[in-house]
C-alpha cells in the first residue's frame, strides 16, 4: 500500500502544470517572462536613488592624509601630519529635485510593470485563440476522415455488387486519403500552437478554452497601463529637467583639517584645527548642455505620451469595428452552414437512392465541410476580436 501511494504521488508530480483560465496563465507566464526580471533590478535602482536623495549629503565623505618631513634633506626631525575630512553639500533646491526624480522613477517602474503585464496578456490571448482554432480544425478533419472511411466502405460494397463503377471506388478512396492527409496537417498545426503556449506559460493548454466577457468599447482611460507608463516616463523626464536646472555647478564641499607638526626632534608636537569651504564655479557651456539634453528628453516624452493617446484611440476604434464585423460574419457563416448541411443531407439521400452520382455527393460534401470550417473560424475570430477589444482598452484577463 505504501509503495502504491509513493507511485501515485510520483505520477501526480509528473503531470504538467495546468492553467484553467487566462488569468492563471498570465501569472504562470509572468514568472518566466524575461523583462519582468529586468524590472526587478530597475525597481532596486529606483529605491537606491530614493535612499540617496534622502541622504544628508549628495555623496559620501572623503578622507585624505598627508605627511611632510626633512629626511631627504637635513633630517633634523621636522614632521608634519595632516588629516582632512571633506563632505559634499547639497545645492539649494537640489535635494528636493532629486527626491522628486527618485519618486517619479519608482512610479515609472511600477507603471512599466503594469504595461508589460498587459503586453504579455496580449501575447497569451493570441496564443489562446490560436490553440482554439487549431483544435477546431483538428476536430473537423477527424470527422471528415471518419465520414470518408464510412463513405469508402459503402462505395466499395456497392462496387463489389456491381451497383457502382470502379471510378466511384477510386473517388471514394481518394476522398479518404485526402481527409487523412488533412487530419495529419491539422494535428501538426495543433501541436505547434500548443508548443507556443507552453513556451509562454510553461503549462499545458487548458481542456476548455472559454471566451472572455464583453467589454464596453469606450475611449481609453488615463489609467490604461500603456498610457500610465508613458505619463510616468514624461514625469520622470520633467523631474530630470528640474534636477538639471537646480544643478548649476558641482557640489560645494565642507572640510575639517587637523594638523600635527614639530620643527625638529627636540620640539614637542603641536596641533591645529581648521575648516575649509570649497565652492566650485559654474560652467556655462556644461550647464547649457545638460539643460538642453534634459529639455529634449522631456519634450520627447511628452510627444510620446500624446502619440500613445492617439494610437490607443485608433486601436480601440479598430478593435470595435473588427468585433462588429466578426459578429456579422459569424451570423452569415451560421446561415451558410445550415444551408450546406441541408444540401448535404439531400445529396446523401439522392446518392443512396441512385438518383445522383458520387461526384455530385463529394462536391456537396466538400462544400459542407468548407462552410463548417468557415463557421468554426468565425467563432474563434469573434471570440479573439472580443479579446483584442479588451486588450486595447487595457483590461487584463
Amino acid at each position: 500500500m505504501k509503495k502504491l501511494s509513493i507511485l501515485l504521488a510520483g505520477l501526480f508530480l509528473a503531470l504538467p502544470a495546468l492553467a484553467q483560465s487566462l488569468a492563471e496563465a498570465l501569472e504562470h507566464a509572468w514568472m518566466r517572462y524575461p523583462p519582468a526580471s529586468a524590472l526587478t533590478v530597475r525597481d532596486e535602482e529606483a529605491q537606491a536613488r530614493a535612499e540617496l536623495a534622502d541622504a544628508i549629503t549628495p555623496g559620501p565623505a572623503a578622507l585624505s592624509l598627508a605627511n611632510q618631513n626633512d629626511r631627504l634633506d637635513r633630517h633634523r626631525g621636522k614632521q608634519e601630519w595632516e588629516a582632512e575630512l571633506a563632505v559634499p553639500l547639497w545645492l539649494p533646491g537640489q535635494q528636493a529635485a532629486r527626491r522628486a526624480e527618485a519618486q517619479s522613477l519608482v512610479t515609472e517602474v511600477s507603471a512599466r510593470r503594469a504595461a508589460l503585464r498587459l503586453q504579455l496578456a496580449g501575447e497569451l490571448r493570441e496564443a489562446w485563440w490560436a490553440v482554439a482554432a487549431a483544435r477546431h480544425a483538428r476536430e473537423l478533419a477527424g470527422r471528415r476522415t471518419e465520414t470518408g472511411r464510412a463513405l469508402e466502405a459503402d462505395v466499395m460494397r456497392r462496387y463489389q455488387t456491381g451497383d457502382l463503377a470502379r471510378i466511384d471506388a477510386n473517388l471514394a478512396q481518394g476522398e479518404r486519403l485526402a481527409a487523412q492527409a488533412e487530419a495529419i496537417e491539422a494535428e501538426a498545426a495543433l501541436l505547434a500552437a500548443e508548443q507556443a503556449w507552453r513556451n509562454l506559460t510553461g503549462t499545458a493548454t487548458p481542456a476548455i478554452l472559454a471566451q472572455e466577457g464583453t467589454a464596453v468599447a469606450g475611449a481609453p482611460e488615463e489609467d490604461h497601463p500603456q498610457l500610465a507608463a508613458a505619463a510616468a516616463a514624461a514625469r520622470t523626464a520633467r523631474s530630470r529637467l528640474r534636477v538639471a536646472e537646480e544643478t548649476r555647478r558641482d557640489a560645494p564641499a565642507f572640510a575639517v583639517r587637523v594638523v600635527r607638526e614639530r620643527g625638529d626632534f627636540s620640539e614637542p608636537y603641536s596641533h591645529t584645527v581648521g575648516m575649509k569651504l570649497t565652492i566650485p564655479f559654474a560652467s556655462g557651456p556644461r550647464v547649457r548642455q545638460e539643460n538642453a539634453a534634459a529639455r529634449a528628453e522631456a519634450s520627447q516624452a511628452d510627444a510620446e505620451l500624446a502619440l500613445a493617446r492617439h494610437k490607443l484611440r485608433l486601436e480601440v476604434e479598430k478593435a470595435r469595428i473588427d468585433l462588429a464585423a466578426a459578429e456579422r460574419q459569424l451570423a452569415m457563416a451560421g446561415e451558410r452552414h445550415a444551408l450546406a448541411a441541408d444540401s448535404l443531407g439531400l445529396a446523401e439521400k439522392a446518392f443512396a437512392l441512385g438518383e445522383s452520382d458520387l461526384a455530385t455527393l463529394l462536391r456537396v460534401r466538400a462544400g459542407a465541410f468548407e462552410t463548417e470550417a468557415i463557421l468554426n473560424r468565425q467563432q474563434v475570430a469573434q471570440a479573439a476580436a472580443r479579446s483584442r477589444l479588451k486588450q486595447s482598452l487595457g483590461v487584463l484577463p
